[in-house]
């Protein structure tokens, strides 16, 4: 999978750690913008049933000449599609969508804890895995109590959790809780859409340090963290920039200040409160 590094998942498989975000890429530009990605080598890409692009996502793969292999497609579940028949549906009309065989990574998107439908998601998901839909099952936006209910109700645990995370939010005690599960933490809005983080002296700093941008310098905080990142673009130049990533090391020092700059902000809905099922 050209030169990203991969991690290995607790069902075997590897994911790629670094791929391309398409949330909010309209599907008519889907498939440029993730052709441009696999052409620069890129073989990872993180979309979702509800950013309504996995037709153009299915012309991109298409388009590319690429052998199925090399590929890692994740997608994700609408919410109103949860439940045990819905669940299994909605994999059938993903990969339909998308136009395979077989999808590398199949996420809850939400849990929607009060609504009360994500451990039943969660059984047909297997039962897809089982019938060789998916090929790796997980989540996105749970907490560990969330999690903790699907394994107490299966005894499978998720390969994924999806979450918000940056330097602002760096939710810790989840990472913390995923490791001690062998469940790899991939992070959403790994660049928490720019904003104060790209004019930060500090960063700055080390990014001058190591001739490196603010997003070079966060995107490789998420790599020697061990998260899976897919920063979304849709300018060639810069999703060339968001991979060139891996020909310097950020030290202690670099590290430490990182650290400081968790405030505990979120730029997204609270997993706890968030039940749209629209």
């Amino acid at each position: 999978m050209s030169d990203i590094p991969s991690i290995l998942l607790n069902d075997g498989h590897r994911i790629p750690q670094l791929g391309l975000g398409i949330w909010q890429v309209p599907d008519a530009d889907t498939a440029r913008v993730v052709g441009t990605a696999f052409d620069l080598g890129y073989r990872h890409v993180d979309g979702a049933a509800g950013y309504g692009n996995e037709e153009g996502l299915g012309r991109a793969i298409r388009a590319s000449g690429l052998p199925r292999s090399e590929l890692f497609i994740t997608t994700k579940l609408r919410n109103p599609d949860q439940g045990f028949h819905e669940s299994l549906q909605a994999v059938d009309a993903s990969l339909a969508r998308l136009g395979l065989d077989y999808i590398d990574l199949f996420l809850i998107h939400w849990p929607c804890p009060r609504h009360g439908r994500f451990v039943d998601s969660w059984k047909a998901l297997i039962e897809a895995r089982g019938a060789g839909k998916v090929r790796s099952i997980g989540v996105s936006n749970f907490r560990a109590e969330d999690i903790d209910r699907i394994i107490d109700a299966t005894g499978v645990l998720p390969a994924v959790n999806q979450i918000e995370l940056h330097p602002l939010l760096q939710q810790a005690q989840l990472r913390a809780y995923g490791a001690a599960h062998q469940i790899v933490t991939e992070s959403w809005s790994a660049l928490a859409h720019g904003g104060e983080l790209l004019v930060d002296s500090g960063l700055k700093a080390i990014g001058r340090r190591h001739g490196k941008s603010v997003a070079q310098v966060i995107l490789r905080w998420h790599m020697q963290l061990g998260l899976v990142a897919f920063p979304k673009s849709v300018t060639p130049a810069r999703i060339a920039e968001n991979m060139a990533i891996f020909d310097f090391a950020l030290d202690d020092s670099d590290m430490g200040y990182m650290a400081r700059l968790d405030a505990g902000t979120r730029l997204g809905p609270d997993p706890a409160d968030f039940e749209d099922m629209s």
